[in-house]
């Protein structure tokens, strides 16, 4: 008989698909059996949800469990500016140049580009245009209909991303020497900034890197992005990074504020509450445990 083996990026192929079906097969199930089985799907055990532990465990307590009324707010990609703005500023609001639910009321001849179009409900979808053959493109297919009919929240089980209504915002787009910024990731724990993931592009590639509130580059390497190779300069703005980031998670016990540094100028991306699900790959298998430790969560405090 034949030894037939398969090159590992099919096998990763079929795993992922395998996992997609099962994921599928599950999802009439009720949020806490759901979370169990995707978990233990990615990572070979089950959570521990009532004495959780690790990171991870804790993502899913969280959305089981802690239903926070500004949660909504939070992860609202529009209501998120008003937020900002009241605890940081206005000067770190990203401009909004239009929101609503079809495109094809957009006014494109007042929109000055580039710019970001994305909806205010879900990750992993969205466009950017920066000139006029992008907005033909967009709206050959326009995407209004579909994108508002997506059920983030059911993806992972994130609640708080079904307690508002979706719509779309189209916003300036950011640029940084002719290029899109980099994407400074800071995890705030109780105020503190603890760790801060660094997302970029080089060349077409997307790496990542890890350091301390102080720059001290971090030894851990993640199975998303390849780890940057090279030297990376402490940012300019790093104070003031983390004193934004530590005003906006104030009263959180955490909260990942994504920041962007562009022209010299702050911005923030996001608020995200549910880094990656809470599941596999969440954050680096080696901070699993030392930021599960950092969090000092608790679910039995009303909000």
């Amino acid at each position: 008989m034949s030894n037939i083996t398969l090159p590992s990026n099919q096998k990763n192929w079929l795993r992922e698909k395998a996992l997609h079906l099962f994921w599928r097969l599950i999802s009439g199930l009720p949020d806490k059996a759901y979370i169990m089985l995707k978990y233990w799907s990615m990572s070979g055990r089950f959570p521990r949800l009532n004495a959780p532990e690790l990171f991870s465990e804790k993502i899913q307590a969280r959305k089981l469990y802690d239903r926070n009324p500004l949660y909504p707010i939070m992860v609202d990609k529009h209501a998120a500016k008003e937020l900002i703005r009241e605890r940081a500023g206005s000067q770190y609001v990203i401009p909004t140049q239009w929101v609503g639910r079809n495109l094809s009321t957009v006014d494109w001849s007042k929109i000055e580009l580039p710019v970001v179009v994305k909806p205010t409900h879900a990750s992993g979808c969205g466009a950017f245009l920066r000139g006029a053959d992008d907005i033909r493109t967009l709206m050959d297919d326009d995407p209004s209909a579909e994108w508002m009919a997506l059920e983030h929240h059911r993806f992972n089980r994130e609640w708080a991303y079904g307690e508002f209504v979706p719509q779309i915002i189209i916003e300036t787009m950011l640029i940084d020497d002719h290029e899109v910024p980099d994407d400074y990731r800071l995890f705030v724990f109780d105020g503190r900034v603890v760790l801060i993931e660094l997302r970029i592009r080089r060349n077409g590639i997307g790496y990542e890197a890890y350091f301390d509130p102080d720059w001290k580059r971090l030894d851990i390497v993640s199975s998303y992005y390849v780890s940057f190779p090279g030297e990376l300069s402490k940012p300019e703005k790093l104070e003031e990074m983390c004193s934004v980031a530590k005003k906006i998670a104030s009263n959180c016990d955490f909260m990942r504020v994504d920041l962007y540094l562009a022209e010299g100028q702050i911005h923030v991306g996001e608020l995200t509450l549910y880094p990656g699900g809470g599941f596999n790959g969440c954050v680096p298998d080696a901070l699993d445990k030392p930021l599960g430790a950092r969090w000092k969560q608790d679910l039995s405090k009303e909000h």
